[in-house]
């Protein structure tokens, strides 16, 4: 991995994160293409830049962050279910990280879901993050559990998990966001003690480019998250699905055709 790597991926994590389309999955179609060698460090970066991300949620509505024990007990239920499955399947989802061509069908079925999403559930009753109960916040959260197969976007699964509940178009992607938060710094800090764990150590270069993308992962996501509530509220969810099926199927149709991408 190199600097400018580090670069793209960080401006790929920043726009993404937030949007339906999977972070993680751009990133790793990224690398493949980018030919960036599968080591622990490079799986370590794509879950740690996140992070940084992650972060602008916080500056962005830190008066959210304020207002009341409530809002964070109804994040920590939400998040139960992903740390629980985190724990119980993570070798699984490790493997789960090398797989370009998972990547690919998950988008794919993905998009598909976004071209319908806003018909099947266009009667939203839930318009702000103070009217969700402590048990529709638990529902979203195994919705959650769903963006654990790369290509599916937690952004996705949670923002759906909303709509499932009557939660409007920017009442579900902002309580996708806050859920973030406690989920992203669960998944770096499980990530880092693994890596030590096994008994990888970082390089000064290493601690850099952690550095280094986290910081441009953060000022992208800072300018995506607003475009994206802009957006959704005016067009809502199709043009992602549009997206996410044309790329899934140009990665389906290469590996199909015996291209073969490398895994990460």
């Amino acid at each position: 991995m190199t600097l400018i790597h580090v670069i793209i991926l960080a401006i790929i994590e920043g726009i993404t994160e937030f949007l339906p389309v999977s972070s993680t999955g751009h990133m790793i179609i990224a690398s493949s293409v980018m030919g960036i060698a599968a080591d622990p460090f490079v799986k370590l970066f794509t879950i740690a830049i996140q992070l940084g991300a992650i972060l602008s949620v916080v500056i962005l509505y830190w008066k959210r962050f304020l207002q009341s024990v409530n809002f964070y007990l109804k994040l920590f239920i939400a998040f139960i279910p992903a740390a629980i499955f985190g724990v119980l399947f993570s070798k699984k989802i490790d493997a789960l990280l090398e797989s370009v061509y998972v990547v690919g069908i998950t988008l794919f079925v993905g998009g598909i879901i976004l071209l319908f999403v806003d018909k099947w559930f266009n009667k939203p009753v839930i318009k702000e993050e103070k009217d969700i109960s402590n048990l529709t916040a638990l529902k979203i959260g195994f919705f959650q559990c769903l963006a654990m197969i790369p290509g599916t976007s937690r952004s996705a699964a949670t923002i759906v998990g909303g709509m499932t509940q009557k939660l409007n178009r920017t009442a579900a992607a902002e309580f996708s966001f806050f859920l973030a938060v406690p989920t992203m710094f669960a998944a770096t800090g499980k990530k880092l003690f693994d890596f030590y764990k096994e008994g990888h150590a970082f390089t000064g270069q290493e601690i850099r480019y952690l550095a280094i993308g986290n910081v441009i992962a953060f000022i992208v996501a800072l300018l995506a998250i607003k475009t994206f509530i802009t957006f959704v509220e005016r067009k809502g969810f199709k043009v992602f699905g549009w997206y996410r099926i044309i790329i899934g199927a140009v990665i389906i149709g290469l590996m199909l055709s015996g291209y073969q991408l490398q895994n990460v």
